[in-house]
């Protein structure tokens, strides 16, 4: 059972920065696809952005391109989020999001999600 746990959410003011991480229990954590999707009131959740258990692979949504990176560390189970140059749009609980056994980026079967953390950004 691989459990996630988000961290880093918070208030920022528009044009700031955030780093969310999470943070995997669980021995597949190194062969899993890890990425972030978010969820902002009174819509669908969607995805963000991805990373392949290498690392050499990433997927995102067209918004966060060239604001958003993505990184792991699988000596420390975590996976991170930066956030630059946040938009009020951004506003959403961001959730963290595993699919285990799986080489790529694509995030379109997720096994395991992380409980959410908020992220605020004000104009």
């Amino acid at each position: 059972q691989v459990l996630l746990v988000e961290s880093g959410g918070g208030l920022v003011q528009a044009g700031g920065s955030l780093r969310l991480s999470c943070a995997a229990s669980g021995r597949t954590f190194s062969r899993s696809a890890m990425g972030w999707f978010r969820q902002a009131p009174g819509k669908e959740r969607e995805f963000v952005i991805a990373i392949s258990w290498s690392g050499d692979s990433i997927s995102y949504v067209d918004s966060v391109k060239g604001r958003f990176t993505i990184s792991r560390d699988n000596a420390k189970n975590t996976v991170y989020l930066q956030m630059n140059s946040l938009k009020p749009e951004d506003t959403a609980a961001y959730y963290c999001a595993a699919r285990r056994g799986y080489s790529g980026s694509r995030l379109d079967e997720v096994d395991v999600w992380g409980q959410g953390t908020q992220v605020t950004v004000s104009s």
